[in-house]
């Protein structure tokens, strides 16, 4: 399948990828995923398959000769494969590998191929612990864990490509994406994965701490909509925050569950010392480059989670 609007997709099948395909779609783009679907929705890959317009390439980013085989023929790239954070701390090695040398791979091709853009899936993890909130896009950079520095690795390694072949690129830092189809065991989010377990049994959530610590919580279909835009931007070679801009503490969220579900429960506090953290996006750049502003507020969505969590 060639074709003059065909975008390649790394990681295309999981969670974000599974809600950006639709809206590609729709735009008339065809894609052709390239994912080793250890993690990846067989079962929905296939039904897009069925449409004639998207393919599935069963491999890892790994092996480069087959990423730039692959690649021949598309206008795009979209590159979300990845290891996630609790994985790079258990095996820093398969992590670095994948996430590093499966990232050079998938730039290097786009670069000898002449893509006309490549949108990476980055992480608000490269700034670590942030000295001030919101977090701005030019900030110093901290990042903590072998993940968090292979999202940095790979922006730097964008922009390397962008001097050396002019591709255009834009990284897309992600902070806490959430929403239906997400896998329970995912870091960012497992605490709202806990929380709804405990409340759908009719059990309170549980709080550590006075629940002050706080995260910016952005849906998913927000996030797939501004993939789009980066994909469609006149302007590049930049990262951009992909977040609301609005830091909601784990005592607001009980709350907002508690709402969602109707269970008539009080959270429990766990009193016990923590490392209170706030992380919240600068929405400027995002709101100036793409014309991206989330839609979804936070209770609504974590509403439609806990009813995607209930059928």
């Amino acid at each position: 399948m060639t074709h003059p609007k065909t975008v390649f997709f790394t990681g295309g099948a999981g969670f974000i990828g599974m809600h950006v395909i639709p809206m590609l779609l729709e735009r008339g783009y065809n894609i052709r995923i390239f994912d080793n679907m250890f993690r990846g929705d067989r079962d929905r890959v296939a039904e897009l398959v069925s449409t004639g317009r998207v393919e599935l390439i069963d491999q890892d980013v790994r092996y480069g000769a087959a990423v730039h085989q692959a690649m021949k023929g598309c206008e795009s790239v979209i590159h979300f494969a990845a290891l996630s954070i609790n994985k790079s701390q258990a095996d820093p090695y398969e992590s670095m590998d994948v996430n590093t040398i499966g990232g050079h791979n998938v730039f290097a091709a786009a670069a000898d191929h002449g893509v006309r853009r490549v949108v990476l899936a980055s992480s608000a993890s490269v700034y670590g612990d942030p000295e001030k909130i919101p977090m701005h896009e030019d900030d110093p950079l901290r990042p903590l864990t072998p993940y968090c520095i292979s999202k940095r690795a790979s922006e730097d390694l964008l922009a390397y490509y962008q001097r050396r072949a002019g591709l255009s690129w834009i990284a897309l830092r992600f902070f806490n994406v959430y929403g239906e189809g997400q896998k329970t065991t995912a870091y960012y989010t497992s605490v709202i994965n806990h929380f709804i377990a405990r409340l759908l049994n009719g059990d309170p959530p549980v709080i550590d701490g006075k629940g002050e610590q706080s995260m910016d919580f952005v849906h998913v279909q927000d996030v797939a909509r501004a993939t789009v835009l980066a994909l469609e931007s006149d302007q590049a070679n930049m990262p951009v925050n992909v977040g609301t801009g609005i830091d909601t503490s784990v005592a607001e969220l009980a709350r907002i569950l508690i709402d969602a579900v109707g269970v008539g429960v009080e959270p429990q506090f766990n009193p016990r010392d923590v490392l209170v953290s706030r992380r919240a996006a600068d929405i400027t750049r995002a709101r100036e480059v793409l014309g991206f502003e989330a839609a979804i507020a936070v209770e609504e969505g974590m509403t439609k989670l806990v009813k995607w969590s209930m059928t």
